[in-house]
């Protein structure tokens, strides 16, 4: 059911500058960020196109997995180690040069997954200190925007992690495997959701950003109908947890995957982001009623590019919006922004709530 609020037009009072994000200003919006965003997801009469600064991370320390792959963002600044073992004792190495962390070569856990049962020991969720976390950091969620927590990493990729890359895609085809596939991937359900009841009780999370790349960059690792038998059902039983508690699900999983959003779909996934060698417009315009899919920003000054002047900025987000707007509102993206400033928030946040709600007498 849409939303039943009347839709408020556009007021220029709505460009003021009333607090201070990371990277951008915090603007005078008629509703926060939070409820604008679940109202896109749900296609319930937002009032604004969603960016990515409306939302916030939340990946606290007391998970391994979040300091093993160098991805820690919570109240007080992480300053420890990253990389390092994650809660199947798998290790990730640090590499610097692309800011993140990469399972440590040469010593898979498993060969063959039917032995996954002896090999792999799984984590006691309930040993971790929450507690402690959720009172360090109680003062984390304090401007209203969408706060979205991670599970790394989800399915494949964590076969990934116990086999190597040649090992896993074996073990999906392999009629001598896929039983135990299929058992380890209902153990993994059981431990995400674990892991999901904690985020949501001890921190009122309102997104699970589940991490599970299922392609590379010509095209997916496997094809839409393994997918379906062989990990989709897993994936769906997430989401429907997710939604069970009051948990919007967003999916990262790169690669050029367009031949994956139905399978996205059949599972319920609220969310995608993607990358840019999807053709992102094509997308929105075949799907954009039934996920939330992310545009690619070609918004934001590239690195090394001079800031660009606001009437530049402003043809920017003319062509953004032909380019990506033709179905809305039915049809609606979000803006996955490299790093938002303001040269992009306000003239992408003024197109988008002119383009919704109108303008108001006075504007």
């Amino acid at each position: 059911m849409k939303n039943q609020m009347q839709k408020i037009p556009f007021s220029p009072d709505e460009l003021k500058k009333v607090g201070i994000y990371e990277t951008c200003s915090k603007l005078n919006t008629p509703i926060t960020p939070k409820e604008n965003m679940l109202r896109a997801i749900h296609h319930d009469n937002p009032l604004w196109i969603p960016l990515r600064a409306d939302q916030v991370d939340f990946l606290p320390s007391v998970m391994p997995d979040n300091v093993a792959r160098a991805f820690v963002r919570e109240a007080t600044p992480y300053t420890g180690p990253v990389g390092g073992k994650d809660m199947f004792g798998v290790e990730w190495e640090y590499m610097p040069e692309v800011g993140g962390c990469m399972v440590r070569p040469g010593h898979p856990l498993l060969e063959d997954v039917n032995d996954w049962k002896e090999v792999l020991h799984f984590p006691d969720v309930d040993s971790w200190d929450w507690e402690s976390s959720a009172k360090e950091n109680a003062c984390y969620k304090t401007d209203d925007r969408f706060v979205v927590s991670c599970i790394f990493t989800g399915f494949y990729e964590r076969l990934i992690s116990f086999m190597e890359f040649e090992n896993a895609i074996v073990a999906l085809v392999d009629e001598d495997q896929k039983d135990a596939v299929h058992e380890l991937f209902q153990a993994l359900v059981e431990l995400y959701k674990k892991i999901l009841y904690k985020l949501k009780y001890h921190f009122n999370i309102d997104a699970v950003f589940l991490h599970d790349d299922w392609g590379g960059q010509k095209n997916s690792f496997f094809s839409p109908n393994t997918c379906r038998e062989m990990i989709a059902p897993y994936i769906k039983q997430v989401v429907d947890y997710c939604h069970s508690i009051g948990v919007i699900f967003d999916f990262h999983s790169c690669g050029k995957i367009e031949n994956m959003l139905p399978v996205m779909i059949e599972c319920g996934i609220d969310k995608w982001g993607g990358q840019p060698i999807n053709d992102k417009a094509k997308l929105v315009e075949l799907y954009g009623d039934k996920i939330l899919i992310a545009s690619t920003d070609d918004i934001s000054p590239v690195p090394g590019e001079p800031e660009p002047t606001p009437e530049e900025y402003a043809r920017r987000v003319d062509l953004h919006m032909k380019k990506y707007g033709a179905g809305l509102p039915d049809k609606l993206f979000f803006l996955m922004t490299r790093d938002c400033k303001d040269g992009t928030l306000i003239p992408f946040y003024e197109a988008g709530r002119k383009l919704l709600c109108g303008t108001s007498e006075n504007a």
